[in-house]
């Protein structure tokens, strides 16, 4: 006698995109390496240790934290791996090793895990990582004193700062092209706008980010230091400036985009985006810090709760 077959209930979503959880953060990890190579490039040996020390310490507390409190090995879906990456590419290449490990601590275990692991944490683990530590150990984030004995080719100065100090005139003379390919002071592995843009461009292709945040992004950037360059230009850089500096790039494809603190419809997405956009100069340009992306992240995450409540219009009435 054949036994009837059972219905599973489950809930939303009953229809599976075929990716997975590893796969995507396996695609990120090599949408990273442009940008981290560049970085290796150009700062050699120190950027390279402290973006493996960065993976390795962000892998090792996952584990360490999930086996204490008995909860699955999630190691093995990359997702330790991609947020210790992304970190280690914030951070000047010359940090000591401490600070590295005390960042991923603060990445994995309360950006992440005290929240209940992947897919439930309201912040970007990286960027909250990056603010705490950037407030109380700020020294150690101020990239002309970090990398001011590093042999450079070309302007050895960050830009942002010069720009935040000194007015536009400070940054007028280092071409655009530099700041494109990443011969710029910077993070060890986000200091190339045109290797970000290649490994955000890759994620988007694959559908592993939605195109709507990264322009808004970009858009509410350059729209907002348009408009301050044109009010006053001996004060503020023009708009593809601060487009290829700083966090700009890797901000907009890698930092905004995380699965869980960023909304799922298209017109929170875009407002969402844009906000963190304008955010961003305004800090940069009248706000107390050169770089603004990461506190603009942290805005924009706290408000994507509110602006995801904007949902389609149902179809259809009830009778």
């Amino acid at each position: 006698m054949n036994r009837p077959k059972k219905l599973i209930v489950s809930h939303a979503p009953f229809w599976h995109i075929g990716s997975a959880v590893p796969e995507r953060n396996y695609n990120t990890l090599i949408a990273t390496l442009p940008a981290a190579l560049v970085g290796i490039g150009i700062y050699g040996a120190p950027a390279l240790a402290v973006l493996c020390l960065s993976v390795a310490s962000a892998i090792g507390w996952e584990f360490l934290l999930t086996a204490i409190a008995k909860r699955p090995n999630t190691v093995g879906d990359g997702n330790a791996a991609v947020i210790g990456m992304i970190f280690g590419m914030l951070l000047p290449a010359t940090v000591p090793w401490w600070l590295v490990v005390t960042g991923t601590f603060v990445a994995i275990v309360i950006g992440k895990q005290i929240f209940g692991g992947i897919g439930a944490n309201p912040f970007s683990p990286p960027v909250l990582a990056y603010a705490i530590l950037s407030v109380a150990w700020r020294v150690y984030f101020d990239y002309d004193a970090q990398l001011l004995n590093v042999q450079v080719d070309f302007a050895p100065f960050y830009p942002l700062g010069a720009a935040k100090a000194f007015g536009a005139g400070a940054v007028a003379d280092i071409p655009l092209s530099d700041l494109l390919i990443g011969r710029q002071i910077g993070g060890a592995g986000s200091t190339s706008a045109l290797a970000l843009l290649i490994g955000g461009i890759y994620l988007v292709a694959r559908g592993y980010v939605r195109w709507e945040i990264p322009l808004a992004f970009i858009a509410g950037l350059f729209i907002t230091a348009t408009m301050f360059h044109a009010a006053h230009p001996e004060a503020y850089a023009g708009p593809l400036f601060h487009l290829f500096t700083g966090f700009s790039m890797i901000g907009a494809f890698f930092l905004a985009t995380d699965d869980s603190a960023s909304p799922v419809n298209t017109l929170p997405m875009l407002i969402y985006g844009a906000v963190g956009g304008i955010m961003t100069m305004l800090i940069r340009n009248i706000g107390a810090y050169p770089e603004g992306i990461i506190f603009a992240i942290l805005l924009i995450n706290l408000m994507n709760p509110l602006v995801d409540k904007i949902r389609p219009k149902a179809i259809g009435k009830v009778a």
